[in-house]
C-alpha cells in the first residue's frame, strides 16, 4: 500500500514516526498494521492512561478478565498480564519493522510510576516486565528522576533496551546521556554484548510551553514569546545530542557495536489551539530522531504537516528565545522541578485510574 506523502517524507529526513497509543482493538482489527503500512508507523509507545482507556471502553479483555476473575488472581497480576500481552503481540506485528530497521519497530511499556524515586525497585520492575514481555523488540520505560538515573545505568547494563521518559530541561537531558554511556561501560567492563540493546530519551514540548506560556501571562510578558519555549528547548536538547554522541568516550563504545541513544520527541500533541496542531512535528526535523504522536496529531500531519526549518540550523534562534523567557522573568529550574513533579504524579495517577479499571472489571467478571 502507498504511504501518506507528507510521513513518508518525515521519515526520509530522519525522524521516525511512532504511535503514542495502543490497545488490543487497534491490533485485532488491523488498524495498527494499517498505520505501518500506510503512515509510515514504526513503533509504539504506551503509558497508564492509554491503557486506562483501552481497557474501559472494549469488550476485548472480556474473555481474559472473566478468566482472571474466576482464578481469583490479584489487580496487580491482572494489570501486568493484561498490559504485557498487548505489548507483545505489538511487538510481533512489528517484527518485522524491528529486523528491518534496529532501534525501530520498537513497543514501550513502562514500570510503576510510583516507583519513580526508588532506584532499586524501578530496576527491579524493568528486569521482570522485560522477563514477561519476552521480545528483543520491547523498550522498558524508566521516568529520569533522579532515582530513576542509576536504575537506567543498572537496566542498560543487564542488556535491556530502555525509553527514558519525563525528560524536561537540558540539564537533566545530559544526566540522561551519562546514564545511558554509564551502562554500556559497565556492560562492556563485565563481559557483555552490546548487540540488541538501545534506547531513546524521551524529551517533552507540549508541556514546556503549557507551563512557560502560562508564566509569561503571569509575568505580563511580550506575547510574541508565548508557544516558542518548548520547541526551542528540544532544539537546544539536539545540539546536546551531537556533542556527546561526537564525543571519543561515545567513539570507543559506537567501535564495540554501542547504538545512539536517539532523542524522542513526546507530548507533541498541541495543548493550545491557537498554535498550528503540527508545530511539534514540523519544527523538529533532524536526522536520528523520534516523534511519537497522538493518532489525531499524526492524522493531522498527514493531511497538511510540511517540514519547517531543520533542528540543527536553529540553534542560535532557540538559545534566543530561551533567554528571552528567562528575561521575562520565567525561572526556567523551577519550571522544569515543577513538570517533573507533575509528570511523575500524572502517570502515578493514571496508574491508579488503571489499576481501578481492572479491579472494577474484575469484581464484573467474577
Amino acid at each position: 500500500m502507498a504511504q501518506n506523502e507528507n510521513l513518508a517524507e518525515l521519515s526520509s529526513a530522519g525522524v521516525a514516526v511512532w504511535l503514542d497509543d495502543l490497545s488490543r482493538d487497534r491490533i485485532r482489527s488491523g488498524n495498527l498494521q494499517s498505520l505501518v503500512d500506510e503512515h509510515s508507523v514504526v513503533g509504539v509507545t504506551t503509558n497508564p492512561s492509554i491503557f486506562a482507556a483501552a481497557i474501559s471502553g472494549s469488550k476485548s479483555y472480556d474473555d481474559q478478565l472473566h478468566a482472571m476473575a474466576t482464578r481469583r488472581v490479584s489487580v496487580e497480576e491482572a494489570l501486568r498480564t493484561i498490559t504485557a500481552a498487548d505489548v507483545r503481540d505489538a511487538c510481533d506485528l512489528l517484527r518485522p519493522v524491528a529486523e528491518r530497521q534496529p532501534g525501530d519497530g520498537r513497543v514501550s511499556l513502562e514500570v510503576a510510576p510510583g516507583l519513580a524515586n526508588d532506584t532499586d525497585a524501578t530496576a527491579a520492575e524493568a528486569a521482570h516486565l522485560w522477563w514477561l514481555v519476552d521480545r528483543p523488540n520491547l523498550y522498558i520505560k524508566i521516568p529520569a528522576t533522579e532515582a530513576g538515573l542509576p536504575a537506567i545505568t543498572e537496566t542498560i547494563a543487564n542488556g535491556i533496551s530502555v525509553n527514558v521518559t519525563l525528560i524536561f530541561s537540558l540539564e537533566r537531558y545530559r544526566a540522561v546521556m551519562e546514564a545511558y554511556l554509564a551502562g554500556l561501560e559497565k556492560r562492556v567492563a563485565e563481559g557483555g554484548s552490546l548487540e540488541g540493546i538501545a534506547s531513546v530519551a524521551s524529551f517533552f514540548v507540549s508541556r514546556v510551553d503549557s507551563e512557560i506560556d502560562k508564566r509569561l501571562d503571569a509575568a505580563g510578558a511580550d506575547a510574541s514569546l508565548k508557544g516558542k519555549a518548548g520547541v526551542a528547548n528540544a532544539q537546544l536538547a539536539y545540539q546536546a545530542y551531537e556533542e556527546v554522541f561526537s564525543s571519543d568516550r561515545w567513539q570507543a563504545l559506537e567501535a564495540q557495536g554501542a547504538a545512539r541513544q536517539r532523542p524522542l520527541w513526546a507530548s507533541t500533541g498541541v495543548k493550545d489551539p491557537a498554535y498550528s496542531d503540527t508545530m511539534y512535528i514540523s519544527e523538529l526535523i533532524a536526522p536520528g530522531t523520534v516523534n511519537t504522536m497522538p493518532e489525531k496529531t499524526m492524522m493531522a500531519y498527514a493531511d497538511h504537516g510540511s517540514p519547517g526549518t531543520p533542528v540543527q540550523k536553529s540553534y542560535d534562534e532557540a538559545a534566543a528565545v530561551m533567554q528571552s523567557v528567562r528575561d521575562a522573568g520565567v525561572d526556567l529550574d523551577d519550571v522544569f522541578r515543577v513538570l517533573e513533579t507533575e509528570g511523575v504524579q500524572k502517570f502515578v495517577d493514571s496508574w491508579d485510574e488503571l489499576t481501578e479499571s481492572v479491579r472494577t472489571e474484575l469484581e464484573d467478571k467474577a
